[in-house]
């Protein structure tokens, strides 16, 4: 939800891509998130290989509800930010070396 609300009617490849996950992971999460009525898929009518994902009303409205959960999760984890911050990092390095 996070990529769609950054840019809405994002392609199915792109939400892959700056996720880190294929096709395979990410059809099933969409197909979930279609049936709760937070996103609709459509293929692009130029090559219907190609799907975008664009948000329902009740997924833009969902934003707002989410905007506390960072918060939270900071509060609950009981770490410092700037020591978030660098475990993030560190967590993207160890994927990025796992991945190559």
């Amino acid at each position: 939800m996070l990529v769609l609300w950054e840019a809405d009617g994002v392609m199915v490849s792109e939400i892959g891509h700056r996720l880190s996950l294929d096709s395979g992971t990410l059809t099933p999460l969409l197909k979930r998130l279609e049936a709760a009525g937070l996103i609709s898929r459509m293929r692009d009518v130029q090559d219907e290989r190609r799907v975008h994902i664009h948000l329902t009303q009740a997924g833009r409205k969902l934003k707002a509800r989410a905007a506390v959960v960072p918060a939270c999760v900071a509060a609950a984890s009981q770490c410092p930010l700037p020591d978030i911050v660098q475990l993030t990092k560190q967590v993207r390095a160890l994927r990025d070396r796992l991945a190559a």
